[in-house]
């Protein structure tokens, strides 16, 4: 068979139709057929050499570990550390090798990067990264009263688990590949793989069991696809598990389930962490913050004023330049380097450099 070297108009535009398919089916939020993702992990097993496992469901990879944590022993988690049994990164290592192999000898390395362009970001990993995350927190809090190895177990399976979303971005490629470019493939591994990703939650894949997880019931994104909601929760799971998120940045719920604009500036007198206290400076906004905690003046020229906020909010003092417009009143309040001794010098630093008087000469 002759290497292809470029994609034809009609088959370009194709591209789109795989990517929105492939993205539909990581985002959804439907709950899961459990008799055809029973089917799907079975007919893993059975591709791999494996006897088929117990299968149970679970609401949410949440409940996953609750329901480990109380029924697996403590000798099934020491043999596991000895000697990893996990078959959620073989299932993902042997069928992506295989057929990424077979892809691989039939195509053009120009073909491979021009494919790789258009598929490459079909899901954002924050979806993955952000439910990662939280969850290792969560279970860290926890696990506090556990043993040390059993918190570790957890982390591993963390890293180790099969999920779907994960593998999408690649899955658009394979599927383009196969149903429009009709390239020779391993047909029984290409089925078996798209049933795993099209009818399963995450897997929790063992010897002898396998844990099915259901899909979240909500999703929300902000218009650059980062998992954000404002009062509510960004993933939410039928059992009630959720995660609230802000832009991409997970918020703990006491944050997370008020709305920015009930978020208290005196908050981030107490909030340790920085990245929250970005977040909570971002949604609270500086004019408030301003009134809240008592700026200091520092100088003032026309209607700029060069404050200071003394409290210890951030990583390094605040200073801001507050605008009045003078025919609306309106407030606006904008964060200058800490080293600014002037207000006339906060707004050269704001106008790129350019004095406020010849700034207000070229306008």
């Amino acid at each position: 068979m002759s290497l292809i070297e470029k994609l034809t108009p009609e088959q370009e535009a194709l591209i789109p139709v795989y990517r929105e398919k492939w993205r539909a089916i990581a985002l959804s939020t439907e709950r899961i057929d459990r008799e055809k993702a029973a089917e799907a992990v079975k007919a893993a097993y059975v591709a791999i050499d494996y006897e088929q496992p117990e299968i149970f469901f679970q609401d949410s990879p949440y409940a996953a570990y609750n329901w480990m944590q109380k029924r697996l022993s403590p000798q099934f988690i020491d043999s596991y550390l000895n000697e990893p049994n996990s078959l959620g990164s073989l299932f993902s290592f042997l069928f992506f090798n295989e057929l990424s192999s077979i892809l691989n000898q039939q195509f053009a390395f120009k073909l491979l990067r021009q494919l790789d362009k258009s598929f490459c970001y079909v899901v954002d990993d924050t979806l993955n990264n952000e439910i990662y995350n939280d969850l290792s927190e969560k279970f860290s809090i926890q696990l506090n009263e556990q043993t040390e190895d059993f918190s570790l177990w957890i982390k591993i399976q963390l890293h180790e688990c099969f999920q779907p979303e994960s593998h999408s971005n690649w899955m658009a490629g394979f599927d383009f590949c196969v149903s429009v470019l009709n390239i020779v493939h391993p047909q029984q591994e290409w089925k078996v793989f798209q049933s795993l990703i099209q009818e399963c939650g995450w897997l929790f894949a063992y010897d002898d069991i396998c844990i099915i997880c259901d899909r979240p019931t909500k999703l929300s994104f902000d218009n650059e696809n980062r998992l954000h909601a404002e009062g509510e929760p960004a993933i939410e799971f039928i059992d009630g598990y959720s995660l609230y998120s802000y832009h991409g940045v997970t918020l703990p719920e006491k944050y997370g389930k008020i709305h920015p604009q009930q978020w208290q500036s005196q908050w981030l007198l107490s909030e340790e962490n920085a990245e929250l206290r970005r977040v909570l400076i971002e949604g609270i906004g500086y004019t408030r913050i301003c009134e809240d905690l008592q700026a200091i003046e520092l100088d003032t020229w026309q209607e700029y004023t060069l404050l200071k906020i003394d409290a210890d909010v951030d990583e390094e003092p605040i200073y801001l330049l507050k605008m009045t417009c003078p025919s609306t009143g309106f407030i606006h309040a904008l964060r200058v380097p800490p080293n600014m001794n002037s207000a006339r010098e906060a707004i050269s630093w704001v106008n790129w450099g350019v004095a406020p008087e010849e700034f207000a000469v070229q306008t």
